[in-house]
């Protein structure tokens, strides 16, 4: 294979909401009557105008109390209060997620040989924060070779039905397991001969009664300090629904190569890449052996990657020429504006086989201080040159 040409000049060439938990009451703390603030966290319109200077009364029940004000160490003393608060936070999100691992039970197993067997996609569907844990676990299931996509359950009911086939399965996400419209689907699903599987915090619910299978992802309480907004329940949820892609990869035996196939943008992809599909084949610069030095030197400002390929009447790549060699000859070669690039080139070519992995052939480079690496194709021809990528 030859490198494609096109014609340079200087005698060089280039290369041509569901709300509240079911299981949790919402509480909103009990009232301070000297102040008629509620006990939980304080809100930002709390806080006087002329700073955070006098806020300790608003922090009572919530760990910060007894500041005094926030002059000398005031305000370390509550940055640190906070900080403790948010990791107990943490500490709590863990415990839900260790608490779903420890009720997983057959039922997984079954749900994930439904989905592994059938012939078209996962589609999964929700409203609210379900809607929004939906779209991404139906973009993880495709990102790691299950075929899924989200449908808003709305929608569904005004036409989007149509897009669901009995090829694919439906995974239905409500933690109430009491959603008007997604009861309202399971019917059409059910004629229409889908298989459904709900992930639902209420297992005794319609939702849950309703569907071939239901998986419980129930939490204790939300770590909302009012038991009110989604937060340990829709991370439950979420973990299942990665779960769920994990046991799918598994048991699909989804390899690296697979999961490059289906990233080819960004660093990601480069990263899992071989050589040869981001190897350079138009725009290199390339000169004759015969080519003065100062022609050389304008022949790599017009290279993009700062390499010139030296190229002999036969078309054989013979050498390359970068500032590395520039600045030895100019340090070496007597009359160096007058010699050819025959007498400054590096002979010794480094190569790379095109099906190497990039992330192998940067290290490389990195290791060897090499500016780049003439590409050979299956039958040993030079079909490119690679360079390190840009930062992005």
């Amino acid at each position: 294979m030859r490198l494609k040409a096109a014609a340079k000049t200087l005698g060089s060439e280039t290369l041509g909401s569901e709300g509240s938990s079911s299981n949790g009451s919402a509480t909103s703390g009990d009232r301070d009557t000297s102040g008629g603030r509620s006990s939980g966290v304080v809100a930002a319109s709390g806080f006087p105008a002329a700073g955070l200077a006098g806020t300790a009364s608003g922090f009572a029940g919530t760990g910060f109390a007894g500041t005094k004000g926030l002059g000398g160490n005031g305000l370390a003393v509550v940055l640190d209060a906070v900080s403790r608060q948010a990791r107990d936070t943490l500490r709590q999100q863990a415990a839900a997620i260790a608490k779903l691992g420890e009720r997983l039970d057959e039922r997984f197993g079954r749900a994930v040989r439904m989905l592994q067997g059938i012939e078209g996609h996962v589609v999964v569907t929700g409203l609210g924060k379900s809607g929004h844990i939906g779209r991404k676990i139906a973009a993880t299931l495709a990102s790691t070779g299950t075929p899924s996509f989200f449908v808003h359950t709305t929608e569904a009911l005004h036409g989007d039905l149509g897009m669901i086939t009995s090829r694919d399965a439906v995974i239905l996400i409500s933690y109430s397991g009491e959603t008007a419209e997604l009861l309202q689907l399971l019917p059409y699903l059910r004629r229409r001969g889908v298989p459904t599987i709900a992930l639902v915090g209420a297992p005794e619910s319609r939702l849950a009664l309703g569907a071939d299978l239901a998986l419980d992802v129930s939490v204790d309480r939300e770590v909302c300090p009012h038991n009110l907004a989604p937060t340990s329940s829709t991370l439950a949820t979420l973990a299942m629904g990665d779960t769920l892609a994990i046991a799918l990869m598994r048991v699909r035996s989804f390899r690296e190569e697979d999961f490059a196939s289906i990233h080819p943008g960004g660093s990601l992809g480069r990263r899992l890449a071989r050589v040869g599909e981001v190897a350079l084949t138009d725009g290199l610069v390339f000169v004759s052996p015969d080519t003065a030095v100062s022609e050389c030197v304008l022949a790599l400002t017009s290279s993009d990657v700062g390499v010139a390929l030296v190229r002999d009447e036969q078309g054989m790549i013979v050498g390359m020429i970068s500032a590395i060699e520039l600045q030895r000859a100019m340090n070496s070669v007597e009359g160096c504006l007058r010699a050819s690039a025959r007498d400054i080139m590096s002979a010794s070519l480094p190569v790379v086989d095109e099906d190497v992995p990039v992330l192998d052939a940067e290290q490389r480079m990195e290791s060897d201080g090499l500016p780049a690496l003439v590409v050979l194709d299956v039958d040993g021809q030079p079909s490119g040159l690679f360079v390190r990528s840009r930062k992005r």
